[in-house]
């Protein structure tokens, strides 16, 4: 994997409210409610940091624990802030607290058990949740909040997934580094963007190379890596079925693949959108496709044709993905001839060896009009797939994001998938009324949800078709 994938880290917050008598808001239940939380995190494998040390209880129940809880999360780079109420919780704390640490907050509270005997409750935890979240909104913080429920209800599993999958989207879209090589092709006006917009509003750095600098390192990483690249070649070789073309363009490619990474790594950049067409051809001999493909599979987004927007698509739906998959730039193409709901996603041959379709081969073939090395000839395997594309004109950002489904089609050349949907017009006038055009990015998996939850972080609008919004807010309430 490449290197700088981001590595996600929950803040693990509870509080508590601080109450005299032996019954109400007692500690030790309390205390008990965050190692059962606790526990839970540790079973679904979630990286987290808590607050033990912060005084004797590793609860949040006093402001004067703010500054000191504040620098733990940042200390320790959380991604995002957990605050499950165990049981009413310290509002004035916690608003504080989310306010200081500036990431995604969490906001949940276990559903209260009958009251005992007496008429006694110990938590109360819902109704300290709507004190909370009334003081996070006079404060100007987004928050997500899960419906109170229990641990073992599946809406708490299912939204905490949800929303780490959005609070990793949020993180990768702070101040990422976008490597640009070379220029878009002339005559592709619908890839420009405002490269000091999208610095100003996600503090976004585009890194740029041209091409003459590009060709030096190329040569010196065929000159200087011959070893690496040759075990490279033979890896790429050894992922088909079929390789229509010699050793040397196959180490070529993998020069190709090695020049980016180098450059990528010593950047840290977190995806890159590059010149494809007959300037790279004359450049390295290449159609970069099947490097591109490559370096898309081991999680570093490269993306034809100098699309910047692509390559953050691409970025924001494998991190709700958590790199899982990899995700592939399609071109859609041509309706389906049988099926008025299914679309042709395609490109020249970049899409990720790994995701074929099973019972079928990988061709590395020529460019089908270039008549040079190397694509990738695959067909996508079916599954539930989720299709995004970021966009903006005139200064509004907005990701459109749903779900599809792999269907059966007409054989074509390329890296192709065909891809149903509940309602494609709905589709097509979405893409067509803008900002968007005819880059996707695809992943397997259903992440809508994920999308749709970062973009309440984010300085973007949520786009979505289906399901709608109404029904992802369905979704996530339970």
């Amino acid at each position: 994997m490449y290197r700088h994938i981001h590595s996600f880290k929950l803040g693990f917050c509870p509080t508590r409210r601080t109450m005299t008598g032996p019954k109400a808001f007692n500690v030790p239940s309390a205390l008990e409610q965050k190692v059962q939380i606790a526990n839970r995190l540790k079973e679904m494998k979630i990286d987290f940091v808590d607050l033990e040390g912060l005084n004797e209880e590793g609860l949040l129940f006093h402001p004067s624990d703010v500054d000191a809880a504040a620098k733990m999360m940042i200390d320790a780079q959380v991604d995002a802030i957990f605050v499950p109420h165990c049981n009413f919780g310290c509002e004035e704390a916690v608003g504080k607290l989310a306010k200081k640490v500036g990431r995604p907050v969490l906001l949940w509270g276990p559903r209260d058990d009958e009251p005992d005997e007496e008429g006694f409750r110990y938590r109360d935890s819902q109704c300290g949740l709507f004190a909370t979240s009334k003081l996070l909104s006079h404060l100007g913080v987004p928050f997500t909040y899960i419906t109170n429920c229990r641990m073992e209800d599946p809406v708490f599993t299912r939204n905490l997934d949800a929303f780490i999958r959005a609070a990793n989207v949020v993180s990768v879209m702070r101040n990422p580094r976008i490597g640009q090589i070379s220029v878009r092709p002339d005559v592709f006006w619908s890839v420009k963007c405002n490269e000091s917009e999208l610095l100003e509003r996600f503090g976004a750095e585009i890194v740029t190379m041209n091409l003459m600098d590009f060709k030096d390192l190329f040569e010196d990483t065929k000159a200087n890596c011959k070893a690496e690249l040759e075990e490279m070649a033979a890896a790429t070789r050894a992922s088909a079925d079929k390789v229509l073309f010699g050793d040397d363009s196959l180490f070529a490619s993998a020069a190709l693949k090695k020049t980016i990474l180098r450059w990528a790594e010593e950047e840290k950049l977190s995806a890159a959108a590059s010149q494809c067409w007959m300037p790279m051809y004359k450049v390295t001999g290449l159609a970069p496709c099947t490097a591109f493909s490559e370096l898309s599979e081991m999680g570093f987004p490269t993306i034809c044709e100098v699309d910047i927007h692509g390559a953050m698509t691409s970025m924001m739906v494998q991190a709700a993905a958590m790199y899982q998959s990899p995700t592939f730039l399609a071109d859609m193409t041509i309706r389906h001839p049988h099926n008025d709901n299914a679309e042709l996603m395609w490109h020249c041959g970049v899409f990720p060896k790994s995701l074929k379709k099973p019972g079928t081969e990988v061709e590395l073939a020529e460019h089908y009009n270039r008549r040079a090395p190397a694509v990738n000839h695959v067909e996508l395997k079916g599954g539930d797939v989720t299709i995004a594309r970021f966009d903006g004109v005139q200064g509004n950002y907005s990701l459109l994001m749903g779900h599809g489904h792999g269907v059966d089609g007409p054989k074509t050349f390329g890296s192709y998938a065909w891809i149903e949907f509940g309602n494609w017009p709905k589709w097509e006038h979405k893409f067509v009324y803008g900002p968007y055009i005819h880059h996707c990015t695809g992943v397997h998996g259903k992440f809508a949800p994920a999308l749709y939850e970062a973009c309440k972080y984010l300085p973007i609008d949520a786009d979505p078709v289906e399901p709608t919004a109404q029904e992802i807010e369905e979704f996530l309430r339970g």
